[in-house]
């Protein structure tokens, strides 16, 4: 028994507190980066697709650079950093595409409907990619580049158009990443949802 009791006394000393050894992943930033809709739907504000047009709004693709909760910036024509203690609360195509959706509800007079939603409801639909998403150090501008993709509801054909929004910058940080790049997905989020909205 004694010596039982010995062999446990010399593992615990041995064994170092589990919390000194193992880490669960990078410490986060002081603050988490997110996006502010500046149009959106009015809170008790009722919509029908019996008596308005419907599109649903998938979230865009995104190149492996900013599918990432990071934000890239570019350095040079071909290489890519990332901005220090700067991250974005969700992955930022998540993030524009519910922007992009409050957007197009309070510009339009369309109901924006999921893709559950959408398949009792001949909708149209507005896919897209988007390519640039973070800063340009050569220009000190954020940079927002959105190459959507819509099909019209009851049509086959695809129309394609590029939307991009450069906001200046006063320096490659995070306190300037966050309000940029928030100015430059709304504006792009502004002219998509006029285009999508244009009556045919």
């Amino acid at each position: 028994m004694k010596t039982k009791l010995a062999t446990l006394s010399l593992l615990l000393v041995a064994t170092p507190p589990l919390a000194g050894c193992i880490s669960f992943g990078a410490k986060p930033p002081p603050t988490l980066l997110t996006l502010q809709a500046a149009a959106s739907p009015a809170v008790g504000a009722e919509q029908s697709s019996a008596h308005a047009r419907s599109i649903t709004i998938q979230v865009p693709a995104t190149p492996t650079a900013i599918a990432t909760a990071r934000v890239p910036v570019q350095s040079t024509p071909t290489t890519i950093a990332y901005v220090k203690n700067a991250q974005w609360a969700e992955p930022p195509a998540r993030l524009f595409a519910r922007l992009l959706s409050d957007t197009v509800s309070a510009r339009t007079n369309m109901v924006v409907l999921s893709t559950v939603q959408s398949i009792s409801d001949p909708s149209a639909v507005l896919t897209g990619e988007l390519r640039n998403f973070g800063l340009d150090a050569a220009t000190h501008e954020a940079v927002v580049t959105y190459d959507a993709a819509l099909t019209r509801a009851g049509e086959t054909s695809v129309e394609k158009r590029r939307f991009e929004a450069r906001v200046p910058v006063t320096s490659i940080d995070a306190g300037s990443a966050g309000p940029a790049l928030s100015q430059a997905a709304n504006q792009v989020a502004a002219e998509a949802a006029d285009w999508v909205g244009a009556a045919r």
